[in-house]
């Protein structure tokens, strides 16, 4: 890194930079930039947020780089193998030139922006924060062409392939569906030639690796693949888009919260960007450049996750005679070979070598049995640089140009619009790959017959603009219009749960004017859709054992509420219920497999009486229901007391922030957990506060930030962010933001220069070193 940094009067002397920025950050710890030009106002992002979020964006950094293993030790280097195996090898040059030049610029600024930070910590060691002197590290120096190189695997159901070709060699593939089912419906069919006995989870290969670094210190193993694999399946969204006329003022509103993981650091760091032809202010990942989601000054944009699937597996022949060649296309083809030295703490380098069929990764090998497994994944692909796509966004001034940026943009997502004239519309957006002769949902030989044929285009992917109900919501259950053929150009089969979608609807549908108000209630809407259907199921007549349990269920009004004792006796149930079914209609030869069922599955076998409960199934669904429920009231009084009239699900259910590094000899002491905090909810209701199963009861899911804005009069738009600004708990910003979000006291969103003047806290000058 060229140049140096120091200190001028009235500002930071920093080197990259091209031109002076004046911040003026308020009472929130939110940073307001006005810069001379876009590139410089995403170099004061990148700088900001290695302010506040060093450590986090360096972890995240190092695991992405796979250098995990040279400050952390060998354990690191199955980790950091896989890491890089997933790295892209093609044509770096030509990636960066095929992006837009002010996109480029612009998240070359953020990168010059952290680097900037770093070399302010190198010249004074002081402002890292304790972390560095614990562990004995120092940051990373970042490269723009590293966000080119660094992939990874893109959203992926390659556990669910595995699942299925083991279930179908055990002719036990009827049961897949108790565990995911499809939707939209669709008929199981194992692949021509894929020969499913020979499929195991050792097909996965390096893939735990990736998911779960094996840490030397057993004492970091806090990042756990189960954990992981448990946050994955539980991130979604939130996302509603109401037109003027369905509102109280007459302008749009657009709401959004990202469910994301709770407990650990916040996914979240909020940044208002200013310059000549820049407007943007809202939330983006440490990391990553640009804003993810919020508001320019001509519209707003919000995403939840949708649902594309967008990896494969496949099971490739290998030449008896030479390994290094496979099967496909009726040729035997060399595969492509990569060495990398990975540096080890305490011990010698290592080479690593990797291997590529047709760029994808293979993740594993067994040269005895003439047979490896590669990855396909839309993150190889050329052109695959999501580490641009969101500049891109934040760029648009409006529907046209997201239109062009969206291109960029891999991950599947729903994104929600709304502008200043009074446009509302929603896009699915993602790299979504054409396949040929399957379905996506085994593995399948890699003979060249299941090739992917490109991807589907921006314009035909899904989308709605200006729809006649007025309003249009997402929350990663399936939602794909009637109009889109979903038969000829398949997305995914695999969708979350309805709940927090149908809840949404029923809300809006009953609202004539929607209000900001109205958006923030429903963000902590806590009403269960679940739980009413279970409790249309509570038995007539229950045994002596369930009687209580059900008379305190029966009189609930399905509110999942902090103080609500029927709440907590309601999740005492579920997974008692979900136990009991599950020794009932899922045989032991597929238990492994099938380890639970799904809620939506669960409620539909005991509503509609699944063959499976037997000759008498209204009778054997009591027996059941009331079993779970006598097991859930024993559980309450384990748990909450002996006195039900003073259960209360918050008690149980707390908020708790530690550093994901906290088992770390000095760190918990460094970093002081951030608790006390008591929440409603559960992972099904609009305010969604999941727990991680097996984990306890604290939430571990949910939206740490949530915005609703007031498109067009931008100073009465809320936030939130959960706990605060910094990882720094010398900073006043560390949890600020804790109270707040647990009571759901969304606070103002200043935007205009008068919102952001009386708002002011502090001011901060960044000069160029060449000034």
């Amino acid at each position: 890194m060229a140049g140096t940094t120091g200190h001028a009067e009235g500002g930071h002397l920093l080197a990259g930079l091209h031109g002076k920025i004046h911040i003026i950050e308020d009472e929130r710890g939110i940073p307001h930039v006005r810069a001379e030009s876009k590139r410089d106002a995403f170099f004061a992002q990148g700088y900001l947020v290695a302010r506040d979020r060093l450590f986090q964006i360096d972890l995240d950094h190092r695991q992405q780089l796979g250098r995990m293993a040279e400050v952390f030790g060998p354990a690191f280097l199955a980790g950091d193998r896989a890491a890089r195996l997933f790295h892209y090898r093609g044509d770096v040059n030509a990636e960066l030139a095929g992006i837009p030049d002010e996109v480029r610029e612009c998240v070359g600024g953020y990168v010059d922006g952290i680097n900037a930070r770093i070399a302010e910590t190198r010249a004074d060691p002081s402002l890292l924060t304790p972390e560095y002197a614990i562990l004995g590290i120092t940051p990373l120096i970042w490269d723009l062409r590293e966000l080119v190189t660094i992939r990874g695997l893109a959203t992926s159901n390659v556990d669910d392939e595995i699942r299925r070709a083991m279930l179908a060699a055990r002719d036990l593939l009827e049961y897949d569906n108790y565990l995911e089912p499809l939707r939209p419906a669709h008929t199981l069919t194992v692949p021509e030639g894929l020969d499913v006995h020979a499929v195991s989870k050792d097909d996965l290969g390096v893939l735990g690796d990736l998911q779960a670094p094996s840490f030397e210190q057993p004492q970091l193993a806090s990042l756990d693949r189960a954990a992981m694999l448990s946050d994955l399946a539980n991130q979604g969204s939130n996302a509603w888009t109401v037109a003027g006329s369905h509102t109280a003022t007459g302008r749009p509103i657009l709401a959004n919260d990202p469910h994301l993981s709770i407990g650990g650091f916040s996914p979240r760091h909020v940044v208002h960007l200013t310059a000549p032809g820049l407007d943007v202010m809202g939330a983006g990942y440490p990391g990553l450049p640009g804003i993810m989601q919020g508001h320019t000054d001509r519209f707003a944009f919000g995403r939840t996750n949708f649902h594309i699937d967008q990896t494969d597996l496949y099971i490739l022949d290998t030449k008896p005679d030479d390994p290094g060649r496979y099967y496909r296309n009726g040729e035997w083809e060399a595969f492509d070979t990569f060495e990398e030295l990975i540096s080890v703490k305490g011990a010698t380098a290592e080479t690593v070598t990797m291997h590529y069929a047709d760029g994808r990764p293979v993740i594993a090998d067994e040269p005895d049995k003439n047979r490896a497994v590669a990855a396909a994944t839309v993150s190889m692909l050329p052109g695959a640089n999501m580490r641009f796509a969101i500049v891109a966004i934040d760029l648009a001034h409006g529907w046209d140009d997201l239109l062009e940026a969206f291109k960029l943009h891999v991950s599947p997502t729903n994104l929600h619009y709304a502008d200043v004239d009074g446009n509302i519309a929603w896009h699915a957006i993602g790299f979504t790959p054409r396949r040929k002769g399957h379905d996506g949902l085994f593995p399948v030989p890699g003979d060249g017959r299941y090739d992917w044929d490109g991807l589907v285009q921006l314009d035909e992917m899904p989308s709605i603009v200006n729809p006649e109900q007025g309003w249009i919501a997402s929350a990663n259950a399936y939602n794909v219009p009637a109009s889109y053929p979903i038969k000829e150009k398949p997305l995914s089969f695999t969708w979350n749960d309805p709940y927090r979608h149908d809840r949404i609807a029923e809300v809006l549908s009953k609202q004539d004017k929607h209000s900001i108000a109205d958006s923030i209630a429903l963000m902590h809407d806590v009403q269960s859709l679940p739980a009413r259907a279970f409790k249309a199921l509570l038995p007539a007549q229950p045994t002596p054992d369930a009687q209580a349990a059900a008379d305190m269920l029966r009189a609930w009004d399905c509110e999942i509420g902090t103080d609500s004792a029927a709440a907590l006796l309601y999740e005492m149930f579920l997974p008692e219920i979900r136990r009991a079914l599950h020794q009932a209609i899922i045989p032991q030869a597929a238990q492994e497999l099938v380890p639970t069922i799904n809620l939506s599955v669960m409620l539909d076998v005991l509503t509609n009486l699944d063959p499976r409960l037997g000759d008498q199934p209204a009778a054997k669904r009591d027996e059941l229901m009331n079993r779970a429920l006598a097991a859930a009231w024993a559980k309450a009084f384990e748990l909450a007391g002996d006195d039900p009239k003073k259960w209360r699900w918050g008690d149980l259910h707390r908020v708790e922030i530690t550093h994901p590094l906290a088992p770390v000899s000095g760190i918990a002491e460094t970093f002081p957990a951030i608790d006390g905090g008591r929440s409603g909810g559960d992972a099904t209701t609009v305010m969604a506060r999941g727990l991680r199963a097996q984990h306890g009861w604290d939430v571990r899911h949910g939206a740490s930030f949530l915005f609703a804005a007031d498109v067009g009069d931008w100073d009465r738009s809320r936030f939130l962010l959960l706990p605060g600004q910094s990882i720094d708990p010398a900073s006043p910003h560390y949890r600020d933001f804790y109270r707040p979000w647990l009571d759901g006291d969304m606070q103002p969103m200043d935007f205009s220069p008068a919102a952001v003047a009386a708002s002011r806290n502090s001011e901060l000058q960044l000069i160029p070193t060449s000034s």
